[in-house]
């Protein structure tokens, strides 16, 4: 009778070993489900201050050093890439940037090539220093020398005087016969002087 006792009492225990397990686990699943689901928002930065945004008509602009095409080439912007913009050239036709991938994290771009917002508050930033060359270039002679191309002096043409020409002169032989023959009114001239004279002679002997 004890054993029989015994062996109710451990079939009992198993089944309530089994039991509150399944019970517990059902539980927990529920209070799993019964959690509410929450959308959490996504935040994104919009930078503050004046935005550079590359044109859309520009496929991919260059960045560089300095605020002109003598500063090497640093990078590149995409059309439609906004970056802030903190300054401008003095004269404005370059815009300084935001560019975290070099050491100094500004660069510059060529103001046409993009749009500004706020360009007003944009203040004036003095150039930085262009960077000297590594290597100074030097001419080789030798490889010159190939491309001067000595031009031989000409002679130059001698002049020679032409034959002198002998210009024939006239002499007016009227105007040299002039001289020793009167004309013929001062012919006329002398005949009535010479007549009046005798005129004038016979009248005063005439008188006496």
């Amino acid at each position: 009778m004890r054993k029989i006792v015994i062996q109710a009492s451990f079939f009992i225990l198993m089944i309530l070993v089994g039991f509150f397990p399944t019970s517990i686990d059902k539980t927990r699943a529920s209070g799993l489900a019964q959690q509410p689901t929450l959308d959490f928002p996504t935040v994104t930065g919009t930078p503050e201050g004046p935005i550079a945004r590359v044109n859309q008509d520009q496929p991919q602009i260059n960045v560089r050093s300095g605020p002109d095409i003598d500063y090497p080439k640093i990078g590149v912007l995409i059309a439609g890439q906004e970056v802030p913009a903190l300054g401008k050239s003095v004269a404005g036709l370059w815009i300084q940037i935001v560019y975290p991938g070099v050491e100094s994290g500004v660069a510059w771009v060529y103001s046409p090539l993009v749009t500004v917002t706020r360009v007003d508050e944009l203040r004036i930033i003095e150039p930085p220093a262009l960077p000297t060359p590594l290597v100074t270039p030097t001419i080789d002679p030798t490889l010159a020398a190939q491309f001067i191309v000595e031009i031989p002096a000409t002679r130059l043409p001698t002049f020679t005087p032409g034959v002198t020409l002998a210009i024939p002169t006239y002499v007016n032989e009227s105007i040299e016969d002039s001289s020793s023959v009167l004309p013929p009114a001062g012919l006329f001239i002398t005949l009535f002087g010479v007549v009046g004279l005798i005129g004038m002679v016979v009248s005063l002997l005439r008188g006496r």
